[in-house]
């Protein structure tokens, strides 16, 4: 018999707190294959040319080096996998550049429960996603 079960995308998590790192696995377990976790800029670099994840789930304020150059580096080195940032930084100057760094979603902590599993989904699918949140028009 052929196992006809359709394939979790394997996600690589970054986070430099172990209480929100145990919030995501918690809250992505079942939808999708956490292939590892970390807890520092550098070894996500690592860990990401290791494992071979679909998407990143990063942090932008890490140490070692923040999520923002992780993914510039990334994406330099040729990493394939989509860039979903979580993080506290509801400022659209962070969203934008995670973006030009090569992100294609955005989350808020604060709305964790809510968009992260849209989050993912939207960027598989080749979409992008901002937690709705945060306001990307420019006010005059």
């Amino acid at each position: 018999m052929v196992n006809t079960l359709p394939q979790l995308a394997r996600l690589l998590l970054a986070d430099d707190h172990a209480a929100m790192l145990a919030q995501v696995v918690k809250r992505l377990t079942g939808t999708f294959e956490i292939v590892g976790s970390v807890t520092n800029g550098l070894d996500l670099l690592q860990a990401a040319a290791r494992l071979n994840p679909e998407v990143v789930v990063l942090d932008i304020t890490m140490p070692g080096m923040d999520g923002i150059e992780v993914a510039r580096q990334l994406k330099r080195a040729g990493c394939r996998a989509k860039l979903v940032f979580l993080t506290v930084h509801n400022d659209p100057d962070y969203v934008h550049a995670a973006f030009q760094a090569g992100g294609t979603a955005y989350v808020v902590k604060s709305r964790l429960a809510s968009d992260l599993v849209t989050a993912i989904r939207e960027t598989l699918a080749g979409r992008s996603f901002v937690s709705p949140t945060i306001s990307l028009i420019e006010q005059s």
